[in-house]
């Protein structure tokens, strides 16, 4: 496959749909390539440097193939601020040892970072590119949400799961 082809099939929104697990191999390979094409966004465009370039990256890498591709079997570009929350503030809190803030910061951060490359590349539009930042950026909502987990005695998950569910 030359390189015109690849790029034109992973800027293809219709390729990340997924209905089996060959398509969900298919798609978690264009993701991949996708967010290689990011990363370079991030260091020749955007001038980040290696470091934060390849955090950014490594935080989108995370949201779009755990969660969305693997978890939720979902296109990625069909992603909405609501989703973005449910990934920061329940699944990734859930599905994690030791759920912190640091390390949140940094996969809400690529995340955004990465749907503003793809309203910037007419993947999404500007406006859920925005919201999905907007979400990202609630770091105290996200806080909270792990403060509150640390908290659970009894039979308070079912509480703390209705806030914000899945």
């Amino acid at each position: 496959m030359s390189d015109n082809q690849t790029q034109t099939e992973i800027f293809d929104k219709n390729n990340y749909q997924i209905s089996d697990l060959d398509s969900e191999i298919r798609v978690d390979r264009l993701c991949s390539e996708l967010l290689k094409a990011f990363h370079q966004y991030l260091l020749q465009e955007l001038k980040l440097e290696p470091i934060d370039a390849g955090s950014q990256a490594a935080g989108a890498d995370y949201f779009l193939r755990e969660f969305l591709i693997g978890s939720r079997q979902e296109n990625i570009f069909d992603c909405t601020a609501k989703r973005a929350r449910q990934f920061g503030g329940h699944w990734y809190i859930i599905r994690n040892l030791e759920p912190n803030m640091e390390e949140l910061t940094t996969l809400l951060s690529g995340t955004a970072g990465f749907y503003q490359y793809c309203a910037h590349n007419k993947l999404i539009s500007e406006k859920d590119a925005r919201e999905i930042t907007r979400t990202c950026a609630d770091l105290d909502y996200y806080r909270q949400r792990i403060e509150d987990f640390h908290a659970i005695v009894g039979d308070g998950f079912a509480s703390w799961e209705k806030a914000c569910p899945l």
